[in-house]
């Protein structure tokens, strides 16, 4: 309450936070100029986080990028994909050509390997954090600044204002934050899921998610969409973020979405950002948010007093605005719009994971509880009595289509020559000249230590510290937790240095920021990156070198060929992950009605449970990663560090006997 009811004087004089408005196709980009957005961001048809938008070719964007700089709005590319080694060149070439034709403000990265290529080619712009990147602890900040010179920060979508401030605090001089303030929700934190990949052998990380936790699982015979997520609206909340001078931008999520949806939304958020205090601003601007065809809305856990569940098994969390159900017997369907609709607007039929999907365009005027019957619904794919809902998922007002032909019409359409044979030099990184003696370790939460093991490892809990013999602490490699939340700084820093008295030297970080937790003299330890970390290829790997780390664990999303040639290529050893219970997702939401450690079930009776870690939900598959049988090619591939994640405690769920190879077989996509 403390937070909606307090105004904030000082606010009126803080320099205004810019609008970044998505962009996945040409008419997304100019409603995005039409609507008057500060910034827009956008990406390739390669290295993208979201590959399954439109997206752009460097000549689309070259004539873009020209107009919206006459317009005064910033452009911003994401390349927030991994890189595999044999992909170097053409993200070098893509770069290049970047920096020479379009000449964006700033690239918004992952991958560290990015940040080397961009240095090497000669990159003018700026580097912004990616939300994948996962920087979460306020302690870090001035060594990224200071190690990666990067400019802005894209904060998760899971912090609270109180966790936002605890960043803002911490922020050094040439550094910015920016906070999403409306747009679809994960489940999964962002650059901690692997849903997608475990299921479907495509990588979010890649920018591929098929969007598993969108989809309908069964928990004790009910079928619903238990981890589907309703969207991010901030609302009239952003006035909190006004009062934050280093929150530089509020971003607005949805490169796939339509230019109605970006045109509504960019203009509400103005409206909220202009007239704090006009009441009649306010109501406006949610009118217009309430157009702009997105799911129900929450404010997750942005108000800590008010943290909402994000999800609603009553609410409809397709894409778009729901308008109503099939009516009408199999071959007569047709739906009772709940608002008016108009020529050419575009309607999905039913979920993406359903046979019944399709989207149609309207293509006559329908008043709000008339009829619009659906001539193109296959009837065999319509089971009577079914419930299947209705989204308008884009419209084309004459009015925007005018703004966008007006703006069209100033582009200038250059001729743009591509060399796509040249190949910019890179100096890449010298492999390891001997490789290191392979070892094994079991890594577990659990005080016992009777496991055959070559060396001691355990996650750094408060659990394993108090009931691990101090003798040992010394000998054990502490494992830290995927995810470090601000309010969890202060606690992680103290374990620490318990087993740091103790004369803990051997440490494995699941985030490279987690440096920052760490007293200043680093070469007292013998740090690794550990598989939550992922890196993907050698360029990445040098720059882990150049922080201190000893050691790198390889993501367990690569195939076969990556992991046999990548310690090769390495300048340190390296390790993976051989056998045990790794997490699909990790989550900072607690499933909807499904109770901890008990199973749901996918539609591919793909059983699945959750575990509660260290402030996170672990949702674990009921079947475990498991490439023991690869050891013997591993080793002699040169792996140095070969882990077991013995998750020790499992619940009473059914495991399925089934290849744990995961992607070993297939490809990164």
């Amino acid at each position: 309450m403390e937070h909606e009811e307090q105004p904030n004087r000082q606010v009126e004089n803080l320099p205004k936070p810019l609008i970044v408005a998505p962009a996945g196709s040409k008419a997304s980009f100019l409603s995005a100029l039409a609507a008057g957005a500060d910034a827009v961001y956008c990406g390739f048809k390669s290295f993208s986080a979201r590959m399954e938008a439109e997206n752009f070719s460097i000549q689309e964007l070259a004539s873009l990028s020209e107009l919206a700089k006459q317009h005064g709005v910033k452009i911003y590319i994401a390349l927030n994909s991994l890189l595999k080694n044999d992909e170097f060149h053409q993200a070098s070439r893509l770069i290049e050509q970047l920096n020479y034709h379009v000449q964006p403000d700033a690239i918004i990265i992952q991958d560290f390997a990015f940040i080397e290529i961009a240095k090497q080619v000669g990159f003018k712009g700026d580097i912004h954090l990616s939300t994948l990147s996962c920087v979460t602890l306020p302690g870090s900040l001035q060594m990224i600044k200071d190690r990666f010179g990067v400019n802005r920060i894209v904060l998760p979508r899971e912090l609270s204002i109180d966790e936002i401030k605890q960043m803002a605090s911490a922020c050094p001089d040439g550094m910015s934050l920016e906070v999403f303030v409306h747009g679809a929700l994960c489940y999964g934190v962002s650059g901690r899921c692997y849903w997608s990949s475990f299921l479907g052998g495509k990588s979010g990380l890649r920018g591929r998610c098929v969007q598993p936790c969108r989809r309908l699982y069964n928990y004790h015979d009910n079928k619903q969409r238990y981890f589907s997520c309703q969207d991010l609206k901030l609302e009239t909340l952003v006035r909190l973020l006004s009062a934050v001078p280093q929150v530089a931008a509020w971003k607005i999520e949805g490169r796939k979405k339509g230019p109605h949806y970006v045109y509504y939304t960019v203009s509400a958020y103005k409206l909220l950002r202009d007239h704090p205090n006009d009441t009649s601003m306010k109501k406006n601007a949610i009118e217009l948010l309430n157009q702009a065809l997105g799911r129900t809305g929450t404010s997750f856990r942005f108000l800590p007093q008010k943290n909402q569940l994000p999800i609603d098994l009553n609410a409809q969390t397709g894409s778009g605005l729901f308008i109503g159900k099939l009516l009408g017997p199999k071959n007569q369907s047709y739906v009772s719009p709940k608002i008016e609709l108009i020529p050419q607007d575009s309607l999905r039929i039913g979920y993406e994971d359903e046979k019944i999907h399709t989207v149609i365009r309207v293509n006559r005027s329908v008043p709000k509880g008339g009829k619009y019957y659906l001539e193109s619904i296959a009837d065999k794919n319509r089971m009577k009595d079914r419930f299947v809902p209705v989204f308008l998922i884009d419209r084309r007002e004459k009015a925007l289509d005018k703004m966008i032909h007006q703006l069209e019409q100033q582009l200038t359409h250059k001729s743009i020559q591509l060399d796509h044979t040249s190949r910019p030099k890179l100096h890449l990184p010298a492999p390891l000249k001997q490789l290191s003696k392979s070892i094994e370790t079991y890594v577990d939460r659990s005080d016992s230590i009777s496991s055959p093991r070559e060396i001691l490892s355990k996650w750094l809990t408060v659990k394993t510290i108090k009931t691990l013999h101090r003798k040992h602490h010394k000998f054990c490699w502490w494992w830290l937790p995927p995810v470090i939340w601000p309010e969890q700084e202060k606690e992680v820093k103290q374990l620490l240095h318990q087993v740091i008295d103790a004369q803990a030297t051997h440490f494995v970080l699941n985030a490279p920021w987690q440096l920052g937790l760490f007293p200043q003299k680093k070469n007292l330890f013998q740090l690794w990156a550990g598989p939550f970390c992922n890196v993907t290829n050698s360029l990445a790997i040098s720059v882990y070198r150049s922080l201190g780390f000893e050691g790198v664990i390889l993501s367990p999303e690569l195939a076969s060929d990556m992991y046999l040639e990548l310690p090769k290529q390495s300048p340190i050893p390296l390790g993976m992950v051989i056998f045990g219970n790794y997490p699909m997702c990790i989550s900072r939401i607690k499933p909807a009605h499904i109770k901890e450690e008990d199973w749901f079930e996918s539609p591919k009776e793909e059983r699945a449970f959750t575990l509660y870690h260290d402030g996170n939900y672990f949702v674990y598959p009921n079947w475990k990663l498991d490439l023991r049988e690869k050891k013997t090619d591993l080793v002699k591939a040169g792996y140095h560090l070969l882990i077991h994640l013995d998750e020790g405690y499992i619940p009473n769920v059914p495991m399925k006997k089934r290849e744990g190879l995961w992607n070993w077989n297939l490809e990164l996509h």
